[in-house]
């Protein structure tokens, strides 16, 4: 986690404890992000893997530690895509019908790009749950929408702060490094992601697309 603390004060140039982060801006010839460039969300996920039952917050660190274990020692694709669903799905859980509701509709609201909706409903899910990681992901995904890169590297700091392992949220950072033309400190990222589920295709990608452009910048 102080890596990633390290990393995102390095290299936006603000301070993440303030609680408004300027927006950081992109050259002009990139094109606007978009839902697309990011992991999909755990209800998105084309497997239809449920959540295992846990209760407890102790039994839920467990089985997470079990599954994350089961997950780097995965040598098919498959079985890795099903782990990390497994995974997905349990940050996915709050505990709170009302907050698993405020979610529902702000998803909705993003498919729909009314990320001024999404971030009204994902503002009363932090208030409601600030220990719920994944509604500080899902509001740093509406700011990365609306190109506000730095409010949007605020709240992957929160995330990783409550769960250090959110490959979702470090891919995010990766991403928003990548478009800040970080590439040497997005391609870091981007391999800490490829550390906690070596499977996955999106940050494999990434890695082998950034080490052949920071190559060719170095000849």
């Amino acid at each position: 986690m102080r890596y990633f603390v390290f990393l995102l004060a390095a290299t936006t140039g603000f301070s993440l404890a303030a609680g408004l982060a300027p927006a950081q801006t992109v050259p002009p010839e990139f094109s606007p992000p978009s839902l697309e460039d990011l992991p999909p969300a755990p209800e998105d996920d084309a497997i239809d893997v449920p959540a295992p039952a846990v209760e407890g917050e102790d039994k839920l660190a467990q089985e997470l530690d079990k599954l994350f274990t089961e997950l780097k020692a995965a040598e098919k694709e498959g079985e890795a895509n099903r782990i990390a669903a497994q995974i997905q799905r349990l940050w996915l859980k709050s505990g709170s019908p009302t907050v698993d509701l405020l979610m529902a509709r702000s998803a909705a609201a993003m498919k729909a790009e009314e990320y001024g909706l999404a971030l009204d409903l994902l503002d009363t899910v932090t208030r409601l749950e600030p220990e719920y990681a994944e509604g500080w992901n899902r509001r740093a995904t509406v700011y990365y929408l609306q190109e506000n890169f730095g409010r949007s590297l605020t709240d992957i700091e929160r995330v990783l702060a409550l769960e250090p392992r959110h490959w979702g949220a470090i891919s995010g950072l990766g991403i928003i490094l990548r478009r800040l033309d970080k590439k040497e400190e997005a391609l870091a990222t981007f391999k800490k992601v490829l550390e906690l589920n070596p499977m996955s295709a999106n940050a494999r990608k990434a890695v082998e697309d950034l080490e052949a452009e920071t190559a060719g910048e170095a000849i």
